[in-house]
């Protein structure tokens, strides 16, 4: 092969990659944007909002499917190794994360239209502390995918224990709630759910954070728990 020729296969590399990264932003863009029309729908009872959010989950489904076709064939293309395989692999796990946000997004939505039918209630506001960690954890991630910032991709769990406490927390007012308000039953369990759905968003993030250490560092973070993510920053 002459040089001529490796360099147009190197630089059809290099945009495959960029491509593939840019559109992993692209599609977490659309995944933010679903996630917040669904909660200010919940919050201000707005279904429109919830609608826009339910149909604009289309667009992130067909942004997963694309980047994994593109990252499978540039697999077969190109047989990456080393830091260029692990970009690969990384942006279609993130992609899988952001679809499954986009999903909780939409259920927290379809959830929001049926509150919205129901007498308001003012524990509906208690969703909003905990979207605010949840958007937070999930812009860092993002910013360390992104930035290739392996210390911000690290603090997403110190941050995911805090919206895991205040998730448990909320589960129990809400509970307590419907104990002494059964009338309202149905908006309580709606607004369970949507605690849940916001916990798994955090997660998620975290997993995104994870992938983005792992092509830095070609170091698995994943269930490691709290020490040994201590001792690995630590290095």
């Amino acid at each position: 092969m002459n040089q001529s020729n490796t360099e147009h296969i190197l630089a059809s590399f290099e945009e495959a990659l960029r491509e593939s990264r840019n559109s992993v932003l692209r599609m977490a863009s659309v995944a933010q944007q679903n996630l917040e029309h669904a909660i200010t729908g919940l919050l201000s009872r707005n279904s429109e909002l919830c609608n826009q959010a339910i149909a604009d989950d289309d667009e992130v489904n067909s942004y997963e499917k694309s980047i994994d076709g593109e990252g499978l064939k540039t697999l077969m293309r190109f047989s990456p190794v080393a830091t260029d395989l692990r970009q690969v692999l990384a942006a279609m796990k993130i992609a899988n994360n952001l679809e499954r946000i986009s999903d909780e997004a939409g259920s927290i939505a379809r959830r929001a239209r049926k509150i919205g039918k129901q007498a308001e209630v003012a524990e509906t506001r208690m969703m909003e502390p905990l979207y605010e960690m949840a958007a937070e954890l999930l812009r860092d991630g993002i910013r360390a995918y992104a930035e290739s910032d392996v210390s911000l991709a690290m603090s997403l769990y110190e941050l995911d224990q805090k919206l895991d406490k205040a998730h448990r927390k909320t589960i129990k007012e809400l509970t307590k709630a419907m104990e002494q308000d059964p009338e309202n039953l149905k908006v309580y369990l709606h607004l369970i759910f949507v605690v849940r759905c916001l916990e798994r968003i955090g997660d998620h993030a975290v997993n995104i954070g994870e992938e983005s250490v792992f092509v830095e560092s070609a170091t698995d973070i994943r269930h490691v728990g709290a020490d040994a993510l201590k001792e690995f920053s630590s290095e």
